[in-house]
């Protein structure tokens, strides 16, 4: 018996040969199909064996043998598309394998695929195909078998991963006929049999006949989901069913408990075929929902998953565990880094294909990257469509911005990080922060006696983080005219620039000398931290220095602390005289030329920012491990400068926006210590 339904056309994986690759003609081989038996499934009904004939007789080659299109994954609407196609007269049948020649396109845009299909990356290939007679049987005790004994190759596609040939029909397309043969079913009489190209005949008279349905259901090709409409080819060869005598009470009971049967198997056979909820199924059992409404529910429970978790029919492994976007972005911004600065920033191999190439000629490539024809398109359009769509060109700039940012940010001489100690804010709010003094002297304990108690004196100093930021716009004209140092020079002004105000914020304590929370100045004869007389930088005066840091006693007047400097601190004037005392004199001319180990121990530390305060005045600082001196923070997770980008508003191009979270503050005066110098 003859069927004829409608299908959509078909994908089947196939085979790349590299090693028939000839670099002069650009050709390779590929083997379209080896006839292979693979799976298909249905929704409604049980799956089945499909097996393609390779009988020179079944296949048409017609197609092929004009030139059929050599494709990009199966995209048919897009010349882009097209990488090649199939070198005319090529495709043939040869011990049981359908084999043709491919020739490639010399399309800048195609040759990267082309050397990875000359090195074996790219080895992986589809065929479509479409089916115009299947005959069908079915072994004893097996699945149906259906052969396609008239079928048509119509295109070949490089993939990344061959198409899973279990899956059934891959794409949605337009639907064409097809004939299928069950060789095992003989017409009933009076009724006509069809062909290949007819269609079902109708009844004679106007009495219903019976018709028997055959439904086909394809996987959609995005989500994988079945398509919420099945196709039905409906026959009417069956003789006109005589019209059934009234049955008895007991046939009625049968039927109906056969038919109930029928409908809870076929709910929870469904459910289970496509990994619903048991849950699901045992609900739409309960509410008595009869098998046509069951089946429309579980259609929009299948369509509503398929929403939350999209599967696509072919995935891209990445090499190495990265995504093949994200190393063609970092390739791409680490060429324009290198083009900044050869010397930062060393060129890997992977850019070494990008080096020499404008940005214009990079955003162009990445809007094909993404899919965007931008052929015929002006520099003008290029430029807008780059810096406005989905491609990955603005996130290469945001990448090359942050890097030169980060770098000259990092590059900057920042020397108060030295004596200070660096803290996280969690928010904006005010931090307090308490100024321990000393810990409270043991006294003895006599025997039988009791532990006295003690109390911590303490004093309280408070700040908080502030924000910096400025917004910068690169305009679509930049881009045009290949004005690189827009997106590395600026970011790298606003790296120095942040790095500098984080200076300016901390020295200003210095310099400023703001009162502390007991009112007095940071340095004051009453902190016992300020020289009451002047001295120029000396052995001596730096004796001296040292001495009253050691006196310095705890909140309670009495515990001294004995704190010990680590650092000398003097304006850019000084800086020289300070070097030279605390060089290692190893041959002194005189005993009074000799310095001291103490004082050789000193780290010097030149700040020209003191010098607009006084040329004259140098300082001490103990550690920050010792005792509190200077704290700055930044706000958590915002470390140091920050940037973003995003697609203009009011401007048409990109805006850098830099941003800084800091604050600073002086925690304690008896770690530092001032000399207004001679």
């Amino acid at each position: 018996m003859d069927t004829m339904i409608e299908l959509p056309a078909m994908r089947r994986s196939a085979e790349l040969a590299p090693n028939t690759a000839d670099a002069d003609s650009r050709t390779v081989e590929v083997i379209w199909s080896a006839g292979a038996r693979v799976r298909r499934s249905t929704l409604f009904g049980e799956s089945y064996d499909e097996e393609l004939s390779l009988d020179p007789a079944h296949v048409r080659l017609d197609r092929l043998n004009a030139g059929a299109p050599f494709l990009k994954v199966h995209e048919i609407d897009t010349l882009d598309a097209v990488i090649g196609s199939v070198v005319p007269g090529s495709a043939r049948i040869e011990n049981g394998r359908g084999i043709a020649q491919v020739r490639i396109s010399e399309r800048a845009d195609v040759e990267p695929i082309w050397r990875d299909i000359q090195a074996g990356h790219i080895r992986a290939v589809s065929i479509g195909y479409q089916v115009h007679r299947f005959d069908i049987s079915k072994p004893d005790g097996g699945r149906e078998l259906w052969r396609a004994v008239d079928w048509t190759p119509f295109e070949i596609s490089a993939v990344p991963v061959g198409a899973d040939p279990a899956a059934g029909f891959r794409a949605k397309g337009e639907h064409h006929d097809c004939v299928l043969h069950r060789r095992d079913a003989e017409t009933s009489e009076g009724a006509s049999p069809m062909t290949d190209k007819t269609t079902p005949a109708a009844p004679a008279d106007d009495t219903p006949d019976t018709a028997a349905t055959e439904e086909i259901t394809m996987p959609d090709d995005k989500t994988g989901a079945p398509e919420a409409q099945t196709r039905a080819a409906e026959t009417r060869c069956q003789p006109k069913a005589p019209k059934p005598e009234a049955p008895d009470t007991e046939v009625i009971a049968t039927r109906a408990r056969e038919a109930e049967r029928d409908r809870v198997s076929t709910i929870y056979d469904l459910a289970g075929r496509l990994n619903l909820e048991r849950s699901f199924a045992e609900d739409l059992v309960k509410r008595g929902t009869d098998i046509d409404e069951a089946r429309r529910l579980i259609l929009d429970q299948v369509a509503a998953k398929s929403d939350e978790t999209r599967t696509f029919p072919h995935v891209s492994i990445p090499l190495g565990g990265r995504d093949e976007r994200i190393t063609r972005r970092d390739a791409v911004a680490n060429a324009l880094l290198h083009r900044y600065s050869p010397t930062l920033f060393q060129l890997e191999d992977a850019a070494r294909q990008y080096r020499g190439m404008t940005l214009l000629e990079l955003a162009r490539e990445s809007l094909g990257n993404a899919g965007v024809n931008t052929r015929g398109l002006s520099r003008d359009e290029v430029a807008t469509r780059a810096l406005h769509s989905t491609s990955d060109f603005p996130e290469i700039l945001s990448v090359v911005t942050n890097k030169t940012l980060r770098q000259a940010y990092e590059a900057y001489p920042r020397t108060f990080m030295l004596f200070c100690r660096q803290v996280l804010a969690t928010d904006f709010k005010a931090m307090h922060r308490v100024q321990l003094g000393e810990a409270p002297q043991l006294l003895e304990v006599g025997e039988s006696g009791e532990f006295k108690r003690g109390t911590l004196g303490e004093s309280k100093e408070s700040y908080k983080v502030k924000t910096y930021g400025r917004v910068v716009a690169i305009t679509r004209q930049t881009l045009i005219n290949d004005d690189l140092d827009a997106f590395t020079r600026i970011p790298a002004m606003y790296g120095n620039s942040i790095a500098q105000l984080e200076s300016d914020v901390v020295w200003g304590i210095i310099t400023a000398n703001p009162a502390m929370s007991d009112g007095n100045a940071l340095f004051h004869a009453t902190h016992k931290n300020l020289a009451g007389t002047g001295a120029a930088l000396a052995v001596d005066a730096v004796g001296a220095a040292r001495a009253a840091m050691a006196r310095q006693t705890g909140l309670d007047k009495k515990t001294v602390l004995n704190i010990r400097p680590a650092f000398l601190i003097v304006p850019a004037a000084l800086e020289l005289k300070a070097e030279q005392m605390v060089a290692q004199n190893l041959v002194p001319a005189a005993t009074s030329s000799v310095v001291p180990q103490s004082i050789r121990t000193l780290t010097p530390i030149s700040e020209p920012r003191l010098d607009a305060a006084s040329a004259t005045a140098w300082y001490l600082a103990a550690s920050p491990n010792q005792i509190d001196t200077i704290e700055y923070a930044y706000l958590e997770g915002q470390q140091g400068a920050y940037i973003e980008t995003r697609n203009g508003f009011d401007v048409d191009g990109v805006e850098i926006k830099c941003r800084l979270d800091f604050g600073a503050k002086a925690i304690d005066w008896r770690g530092l210590y001032k000399n207004p110098g001679a």
